[in-house]
């Protein structure tokens, strides 16, 4: 089980990325395995504002086409969102006693990190490295073969 990063999804909807084929393939294969994969829908919303934004992408894409992409991978049958549970506040206490200077936009992953921790996801594929500094998560780099 792994939760795949805005970053991951940004990079496969934008053809002109360099890492757009090794994302592209990622997702790919996610979507071809009955193995459980994960997003949030924060995650949903931040590859939307990114992909529209034409002060990020030098090729924004329309409202409808970014939709298109992340609609296509909602529709995956072994894809599933992770939500808030009754634990949330408690697992998001821990996350911010254990993680020193979190702050700014690091809130953003420590939602991500609290979901994967409520939902027993330790792994996330992302070229976020300041996923590093959340314990128990292991990160994987879709452009480092394992």
């Amino acid at each position: 089980m792994v939760v795949v990063d805005t970053n991951v999804l940004v990079y496969a909807a934008d053809r002109a990325a360099p890492e757009h084929e090794a994302c592209r393939d990622l997702l790919t294969s996610l979507r071809a395995h009955p193995t459980p994969w994960f997003l949030t829908w924060g995650i949903v919303y931040e590859f939307l504002r990114v992909t529209t934004h034409a002060r990020v992408l030098r090729r924004p894409l329309s409202p409808a086409e970014a939709w298109e992409f992340a609609s296509a991978l909602l529709a995956s049958p072994s894809l599933d969102l992770l939500a808030e549970t009754d634990r949330h506040a408690s697992v998001l206490a821990e996350l911010v006693a254990e993680v020193p200077r979190l702050a700014g936009n690091l809130l953003h992953d420590a939602h991500t990190a609290a979901l994967m921790r409520e939902h027993a996801v330790r792994a996330i594929y992302t070229r976020d490295t300041d996923f590093h500094r959340f314990p128990g998560i292991e990160v994987r780099d879709p452009l480092v073969r394992a």
